[in-house]
Parts: C-alpha cells; sequence; structure tokens
C-alpha cells in the first residue's frame, strides 16, 4: 500500500450555517442537539476530505458549551484534523457564533470527534499519516494522543469497577458527596 502523507490544510473544512427559530429550545437558545449535528456533520467532512473514503463517528470527546448561540446568528464550525492513527483520526472542531448586526463573534464550542475510515466492504482501512507543519501542529497531535490515554485508561478503570464492585467495600467512598444511601444494611452486608 502506498504510504500517503496529507497535510492538515488540505482537510481543514468550514461550515456556516444562519441559525432559524426552528433550531431554538425552550429556553430561546440554539438546542444543544442542533449544534452536535453540526458538528457531526462538519467532523464528518474534514475527515474524508483526509482520507478519501467514508468515516464514522466512533466517540464524541469534551463538548464544551462555552457561551449560549442566539438565533439570528451565524455559526461556523471549523474543523481540522488533529491526530491520526492506522484506521482512526481526531478531529477537532472549533464553533464560532457571529451577531451580524453589532459584529460581536463568540466562541462557543469546542469538541473532538474520533472518526474511523472505512473501505468499500466496511472495513477499517488505513488512514494518510499526517503532515505537522508548526508548532500548534504538534502540539494539538500530542493532545490529542494524551486524551486517548486518558480515555484508554478511564475504560480500563470503568471496567475494573463494573467487574469487581462491592458495595460493602466501596460505600465509604461516598460519605463526603452530596447523596444519600437508602439501602437495608442487612441487605448489603451479605454479600
Amino acid at each position: 500500500m502506498e504510504d500517503i502523507v496529507k497535510s492538515i490544510t488540505a482537510s481543514e473544512t468550514t461550515i456556516t450555517e444562519l441559525m432559524i427559530p426552528s433550531y431554538a429550545n425552550f429556553g430561546g437558545k440554539i438546542h444543544g442537539g442542533i449544534l452536535l449535528a453540526m458538528m457531526d456533520k462538519v467532523a464528518y467532512a474534514c475527515a474524508a476530505k483526509h482520507t478519501g473514503c467514508y468515516c464514522v463517528t466512533v466517540s464524541v470527546d469534551n463538548v464544551d458549551f462555552l457561551a449560549p448561540v442566539e438565533v439570528g446568528e451565524l455559526v461556523s464550525l471549523k474543523a481540522r484534523v488533529n491526530y491520526v492513527g492506522r484506521t482512526s483520526l481526531v478531529v477537532g472542531i472549533k464553533v464560532i457564533a457571529e451577531n451580524v448586526k453589532d459584529g460581536l463573534v463568540k466562541h462557543t464550542n469546542t469538541c473532538y470527534f474520533t472518526m474511523v475510515a472505512k473501505d468499500d466492504n466496511n472495513k477499517p482501512t488505513l488512514v494518510p499519516r499526517l503532515k505537522l507543519e508548526s508548532e500548534i501542529d504538534v502540539k494539538r497531535f500530542l493532545e490529542a494522543k494524551v486524551r486517548k490515554q486518558h480515555k484508554n485508561y478511564f475504560k480500563k478503570e470503568m471496567h475494573h469497577v463494573k467487574t469487581h464492585f462491592s458495595l460493602p467495600d466501596e460505600i465509604n467512598k461516598l460519605e463526603d458527596e452530596r447523596c444519600v444511601v437508602d439501602i437495608e444494611e442487612s441487605s448489603w452486608k451479605k454479600q
């Protein structure tokens, strides 16, 4: 297989859309689900441009909602490939909302989509390597690598909790939490 290398700029993608009243939630702000759907769309476009393949979303990490988006604002979603593995890639997305009346521009969201490239038989396929051309490119690549390592560690720890959970051993960990355990002691002491 040919060893393809692609630059980040080759697949950078921006989608801009006007926020209309039907996108609003009960509070009058743009619904988070609308923004997530738009993020998924721009992540796909960016990943497909980098890989030249159909791509699927396998996870969404660190969806930070920093400021509300208002009806009437122009929302631009800026996507770029931050990291590539063998068959997966991480697309970083920055969402900017602009009030065209007063010229106010605000950063509203940041998130990271992990995408997997698929071949014509719907099997994961090798993605092109990523050409890092600046200090920020290297920084974002390494940040994505660390997020991936933390995610794998978290999965391992959660699996351990699920498979080795014992209420009598764990209940003391809840002493300083804002919860009340209302389980008859005799029912859990028997475990």
